[in-house]
């Protein structure tokens, strides 16, 4: 007959100080919209080809993703609500930048001990 053995990891003390944690759930809210925004394959893809330039318009990324005006669009809208791109209107034409300080602002949270 074979005995299984359940051993906890560590005393009461530890459990208590991980059971009494709390969360900023500001901070954990705006880290989970900003997240869900990356976790598309092309928004991310969106979000490395806005780092490496100042600003693009809408018809340069539709260029580049090969994709319809209306759905660059879309995932650009969701960029935009998770506060991670600006939009400046230059007559017709939007012109799409990188917040880079939402995007560090979000990994430093992540960082950041509770």
């Amino acid at each position: 007959m074979v005995e299984t053995l359940h051993r906890r990891c560590c005393d009461d003390a530890c459990l208590t100080t991980v059971a009494g944690t709390t969360f900023d759930e500001v901070t954990i809210a705006r880290a989970v919209s900003t997240l869900g925004a990356l976790g598309d394959e092309t928004r991310l893809k969106m979000v490395k080809l806005l780092a490496a330039h100042e600003a693009l318009c809408v018809c340069e990324l539709q260029q580049a993703f090969d994709l319809g005006q209306p759905t660059v669009s879309h995932h650009l809208k969701i960029l935009r609500e998770a506060g991670l791109v600006d939009v400046a209107r230059r007559g017709t034409w939007a012109y799409y930048a990188l917040r880079r300080d939402a995007l560090k602002r979000v990994l430093q949270d992540l960082a950041r001990t509770v």
